[in-house]
């Protein structure tokens, strides 16, 4: 049986140990968009800061890993799925031949529509190479512009202070990281980052981007210049997709896969980023684009690829997000469903914000800053979908009581 995946990230290579596991036989060939070993994004903040070498973002840390697993690693980007001669094309060379195929592209920054956005000097901050040309030219003082402030924009900030930048934020709506967390969550945040010494202006962006006399030039909408040494793109991702036009493979958002993440095409899998799977919890299909699911989701494809049947219990929408040492967290329908509850506790002098949402007696949603206690808890009562009863009643008069609520509920199941 020849396994081929297309993508190294975690999702890739869980599938590639998985499927070695499963089928100590089978060929499997791995599909690299970059030259190195893989390695993984959710690192290189750590490298920007200094916390870890270039080694130290290697998803797998023994030299000889994959020779030993006999996990083949071919470096290239793919450009068409041929469903029917079951082949992958990479623009040069040889097609990839297979009998079944992984798709697990991940995803790419999103491209800002910007006159400039070419020039040299204008980066993202997503690949191993981004990180190492930034690291080139990073240094006290430097002026760096940011645009976006969501989940990876506020990632990567620690990293970038911590080498004496001057930085700024563009956001381009109200408030920063809008798809996790509500304006109060948001609100405290920027107070934040701003008493770090981080400049941040909201409702704005940039109408154009200018070269002069080795500088960046940054027009902003109001009419404002920032002068800049780097313009740093940050303003969201998309899923890698592509290649797969005319292949035959349905996609929405997303790789439409079931529930054993298996896409319109028998045999050709998704996982990760490019997988449109089921909501654990209103049963809509969406992407989930975060590490955990990758994880899980390579590792079961893997299993059904190799005919060891596995079924996708459905993603769980969920993010904790450490922004210059402030830890904020979304879990679930954060923003509430018609009819439903909430409740809310909040101290602004201490940075400390707790959200619950709730459908009924059930704990639906929920947003925290500075609460990273009960993480483990909001999980297991979300995902859980657990019934609280009585408990419902004493989480709306005090939210903070959610680790004993979970304690109780946990006892009851037992």
């Amino acid at each position: 049986m020849r396994h081929l995946i297309i993508g190294s990230g975690p999702a890739g290579v869980v599938a590639a140990e998985t499927l070695r596991k499963a089928d100590p036989a089978a060929e499997i060939t791995l599909l690299c968009g970059e030259a190195g070993p893989p390695y993984s994004r959710m690192a290189i903040p750590y490298l920007l800061k200094g916390d870890i070498a270039e080694q130290g973002t290697h998803l797998r840390k023994e030299v000889d890993h994959y020779d030993r697993l006999r996990i083949r690693l071919v470096t290239g980007r793919a450009t068409a799925v041929d469903t029917q001669a079951r082949t992958v094309s990479l623009g040069q060379g040889a097609p990839l031949p297979f009998d079944r195929l992984l798709i697990a592209t991940g995803s790419r920054p999103s491209l800002e529509r910007v006159p400039g956005i070419d020039l040299p000097g204008v980066r993202s901050c997503w690949t191993l190479d981004d990180a190492k040309a930034i690291l080139d030219q990073a240094r006290p003082g430097t002026r760096i512009v940011q645009m976006g402030a969501g989940f990876v924009g506020c990632i990567i900030m620690e990293g970038l202070l911590s080498r004496g930048v001057d930085l700024t934020i563009l956001v381009r709506s109200g408030y920063m990281v809008r798809r996790m967390m509500n304006a109060t969550a948001s609100g405290l945040l920027r107070s934040w980052c701003e008493a770090k010494g981080v400049k941040i202006l909201t409702h704005t962006q940039p109408t154009g981007i200018a070269s002069e006399g080795g500088s960046l030039q940054v027009t902003l909408k109001d009419g404002r210049i920032l002068p800049a040494d780097i313009y740093l793109s940050a303003v969201g991702v998309d899923p890698n997709l592509d290649f797969l036009q005319g292949s035959g493979i349905e996609v929405a958002q997303g790789i439409v896969v079931d529930a054993n993440l298996q896409s319109s095409v028998p045999g050709v899998y998704a996982a990760g980023d490019v997988a449109e799977a089921t909501d654990c919890l209103t049963g809509k299909r969406q992407l989930n684009a975060i590490q955990p699911n990758a994880v899980e989701q390579g590792r079961i494809a893997a299993l059904n690829m190799a005919g060891r049947p596995a079924r996708f219990k459905g993603s769980f929408v969920f993010n904790v997000l450490t922004t210059l040492g402030l830890v904020s967290s979304s879990f679930g329908e954060w923003q509430g469903v018609a009819g439903g509850e909430s409740c809310e506790v909040l101290d602004e002098r201490r940075y400390r914000y707790l959200n619950l949402q709730f459908d009924g007696d059930r704990l639906i949603g929920a947003n925290t800053v500075g609460f990273t206690d009960h993480v483990g808890a909001l999980r297991g009562l979300i995902e859980g979908r657990v019934r609280l009863g009585a408990w419902k009643h004493r989480l709306v008069e005090d939210p903070t009581l959610i680790m004993q609520a979970y304690l109780a509920a946990a006892h009851s199941v037992a």
